[in-house]
């Protein structure tokens, strides 16, 4: 999780420097390389920066030298798209201080800890300054407000993190099989119901987002404009949807050693899951749930009572799974979910179908607009920006 905190902190200031300029222009793809090779590096070295702490200090300091490459390129990038904006460049005062403080709180954590007699204050020492390094990242950008942010388009900001999701989810799925060791076996009889149900309520869960709260913040997000409109992306999308990942995150864990028991042929469908595994499947699913409740919150100024529901549903169906065979629990969990979907598609019917007319609507006036823009610009060439 404070890996993930730290990664998705970079990416939200990736995609507040790329929503103000061309990736494809001059040498901005070749600094976009460099950081693509720095955010490899550090996915190389993080199993030795969490490891035991008398290991090579290679590996941490890999992870620190990749982060100071990768929020060294973000500057560059930021500098040179607003270099004729003095008003909005300005916002690296923001973003500098917490990057350099960061760096050398990243630094000590690699170099101080395995120099401690005591391992488990050595363990604590570091975890502790990974989570000073978050809590700077996120209370820095709650603390300048929206200084340095713009947001030129809330369609391409939109779609960059419903992408982000969306990939997270599938990625859920290819873990559940690959660790529950579906694929290169002998498919047994268990199995197919457990890669069914796993399909089914992940399947649930990104309708839960996509089908109506989603769409309907896109166009909020249209809708806002200055500071009301970055405050929202930066609230709704950079740090909402952190949670929502973490979810994704904790539910695949769970979700792989529950299959991983039914598929084994010491175990099958009527074993019960190891340790944590069902209480990560539900929490997971709650987190991720409760995230998008405060989404739908946060864009909308409304709260569904259908989701309030299947959260207290699945907090009183925690403990009852638990007891389960670890089949049943993942029948329970999918059933909640998949009734989520039934019951919103009953309830909430004429909502979707306005939901849908107005986001046709507005995708038929944007390329009316689009094609219109673009005749005038075939007709009377490119236009010079005015202030």
């Amino acid at each position: 999780m404070l890996v993930l905190a730290v990664l998705w902190w970079c990416w939200v200031v990736h995609s507040v420097v790329a929503s103000q300029l061309r990736l494809g222009e001059g040498f901005v793809p070749v600094l976009t390389v460099i950081g693509m090779i720095a955010l490899f590096i550090f996915a190389l070295a993080l199993p030795q920066t969490f490891g035991t702490l008398h290991r090579s200090a290679a590996g941490p300091i890999l992870v620190t030298i990749s982060y100071v490459v990768i929020r060294a390129v973000h500057m560059a990038l930021y500098a040179h798209a607003t270099r004729d904006r003095p008003a909005i460049r300005r916002g690296l005062y923001q973003f500098a201080p917490e990057a350099v403080i960061t760096t050398v709180l990243l630094l000590v954590a690699a170099l101080v800890p395995p120099k401690i007699g005591d391992p488990n204050l050595g363990l604590w020492l570091r975890d502790g300054l990974w989570i000073v390094v978050v809590l700077l990242q996120y209370t820095s950008s709650l603390l300048a407000a929206t200084r340095g942010w713009q947001i030129t388009s809330a369609e391409h900001w939109t779609e960059r993190y419903d992408l982000i999701l969306i990939i997270a989810l599938g990625e859920s799925v290819i873990s559940v099989g690959v660790g529950g060791d579906l694929i290169g076996k002998a498919v047994t009889w268990p199995a197919v119901p457990a890669a069914i149900l796993g399909i089914l309520f992940t399947a649930a869960l990104w309708w839960a987002h996509f089908d109506m709260i989603g769409p309907a913040a896109r166009i909020t997000l249209h809708a806002a404009q200055g500071h009301p409109r970055v405050a929202m992306a930066r609230d709704a999308y950079a740090y909402l949807y952190l949670p929502m990942i973490a979810g994704v995150i904790l539910f695949a864990i769970g979700a792989e050693a529950v299959v991983l028991t039914i598929t084994e042929p010491a175990g099958g469908a009527g074993e019960h899951a190891p340790g944590p595994a069902v209480p990560m499947l539900f929490a997971g699913v709650m987190l991720y749930l409760a995230a998008d409740v405060a989404f739908q919150l946060r864009t909308l100024r409304t709260v569904t009572w259908t989701r309030i529901g299947t959260l207290v549903a699945l907090a009183l169906g925690l403990p009852v799974a638990q007891h389960f065979p670890a089949l049943g629990a993942l029948a329970l969990l999918t059933a909640i979910c998949v009734a989520l979907v039934v019951v919103e598609l009953v309830v909430f019917a004429d909502s979707r179908r306005a939901l849908r007319q107005a986001v046709y609507e507005e995708k038929t006036v944007y390329e009316a607009s689009e094609a219109a823009w673009r005749a005038r610009w075939h007709e009377e060439g490119p236009q010079k920006p005015t202030e």
